[in-house]
């Protein structure tokens, strides 16, 4: 499934600690932002069933190449 770009107006405060935050848990600001609105959605009881998992982090694993 394609992800969804969306323009996003924040409080520089709050981005500040977002930026502290993702820092301390290794995320990119984008995926802890998704963290946390998807754990607000599964605390409210609203995150969808059919909702994909969030992407790894680091590089995607190589395919399996054989080496020569």
């Amino acid at each position: 499934m394609a992800r969804k770009n969306i323009p996003l107006r924040i409080d520089p405060a709050v981005h500040e600690a977002i930026v502290r935050w993702a820092d301390d848990e290794a995320r990119s600001v984008n995926a802890q932002i998704e963290v946390m609105l998807r754990d607000a959605l599964r605390r409210a009881g609203r995150l969808p069933r059919n909702v994909g998992e969030l992407p790894r982090r680091g590089r995607p694993p190589k395919g399996d190449a054989t080496e020569d």
